[in-house]
């Protein structure tokens, strides 16, 4: 008789759940493409969609945070907790578990009324819970209790969702808009790790390749960032006065360009991937103040700032970042293919186009072509690296301590 547990075993030892990166990434990309192909074609009158109970706009907005941005969340949580804090990582069934959980989501937000409401909540809510459940236990255990500092991403995309079904249940569209904009400042709680760990190990790196400066962290410069942040986050949410929270957004922009300016962006200027980060972080600075301007006059309308982060911010550092972990944790060099360039050029000029829209400098009929835009720029990503998260990984020469590039020239470690 067949042993069910040496089943179940060989079953889940396929490389696509070796490690969280992969499904996530690959799953979360392809249905990142497809949300965006349906609102083209949707828009075009190609296609006849419409999501029952709401607006287009708000389907597509709860799908390209909580579906779309919340499984490159999931992976980047999982695939990062292993390496920094040194936790268990989740692999096989469990991993399994997780993307049957998003899929699950899926379904269930194109269910039509087949489900009833309730149903819908739960199974779309489901993920951000059972990763927090899943990574907590490895938390507690670990020395640097920093680490909890993701949480609070998984945590506001939970809350977010389930704010969100429930105003839809109460036919209450304008909290449902609310309950998104909750879990698009949760992702950007993302950035604040990015930029303090991330973006400068990854620039000191490339910097030391270089015999250039060296870049540590200065611990109350990050305190200073968290905490303006976070009350950028409370303006952005709370009933205050908007000159209030746009003063907020201002101070906030100002210390992550404090950031920046620290990184020496112009010396890494052949470090592509870490390139993409700065690039990406700028926008992350351009949308606070942006969204500070909408404040204090009616010249910028209240959505650009969202489009400068979804789209500038958000895009640009979603295909650093996976590009690099497609690359690194698959055994394979950290110099991205020129197409890869391409992918990154084009994003920029996406975000750049969005945001004339936004301030009317563009009409309306060019939304569109952007959205064909961003949809190059990810299928670019799939194209190159697709195959990458579904093969084993290559193996590593003995003794490699990871590349090194040309004297004088930047190598992403």
């Amino acid at each position: 008789m067949n042993n069910p547990s040496l089943s179940n075993r060989n079953l889940f030892s396929a490389p696509l759940w070796k490690s969280a990166f992969r499904p996530f990434y690959l799953f979360g990309v392809i249905y990142g493409l497809g949300v965006m192909g349906l609102w083209v074609g949707v828009n075009l009158g190609i296609i006849d969609f419409s999501p029952r109970g709401y607006t287009l706009s708000l389907w597509h907005g709860h799908e390209m945070i909580f579906g779309f941005s919340g499984a490159v969340v999931t992976g980047f949580v999982l695939t990062a907790l292993p390496g920094w804090a040194g936790t268990k990582e989740i692999t096989g069934a469990r991993l399994a578990f997780l993307l049957l959980l998003w899929l699950l989501g899926r379904v269930a937000v194109y269910s039509g009324g087949v489900m009833p409401p309730w149903a819908v909540l739960i199974l779309d809510s489901s993920l951000f819970p059972a990763v927090i459940f899943m990574v907590l236990p490895g938390l507690l255990a670990a020395e640097n209790k920093h680490y909890f500092a993701l949480l609070p991403i998984l945590l506001m995309l939970f809350i977010g969702n389930v704010i969100f079904h429930l105003a839809l249940i109460d036919g209450d569209l304008v909290r449902a808009a609310w309950a998104i904009r909750v879990g698009l400042l949760g992702i950007m709680v993302k950035f604040i790790i990015a930029g303090g760990f991330l973006a400068t190990v990854f620039t000191g790196n490339a910097l030391r390749q270089k015999n250039g400066p060296e870049l540590g962290q200065i611990a109350l410069l990050e305190y200073i960032s968290a905490l303006t942040l976070t009350l950028f986050i409370y303006g952005a949410l709370a009933d205050i006065p908007v000159r209030v929270s746009g003063m907020l957004a201002f101070i906030a922009a100002a210390v992550q360009l404090c950031r920046l300016l620290r990184w020496r962006t112009r010396l890494i200027l052949d470090a592509p991937l870490v390139l993409a980060m700065h690039l990406s972080y700028l926008w992350f600075v351009i949308a606070l103040m942006l969204f500070g301007l909408a404040d204090f006059t009616d010249r910028i309308g209240p959505m650009v700032w969202i489009h400068a982060f979804t789209i500038g911010a958000l895009s640009m550092m979603m295909l650093s970042l996976i590009t690099r972990v497609a690359l690194r944790h698959t055994g394979r060099s950290l110099r991205p293919a020129r197409a890869m360039l391409l992918s990154f050029g084009i994003m920029m000029l996406c975000a750049l186009l969005r945001v004339m829209v936004s301030l009317e400098i563009l009409a309306t009929g060019w939304l569109p072509a952007i959205a064909l835009i961003w949809l190059l720029s990810f299928l670019i990503y799939l194209m190159l690296h697709g195959h990458m998260l579904l093969l084993p990984s290559l193996p590593r020469p003995r003794g490699a301590k990871g590349p090194k590039g040309p004297k004088g020239q930047a190598a992403e470690i």
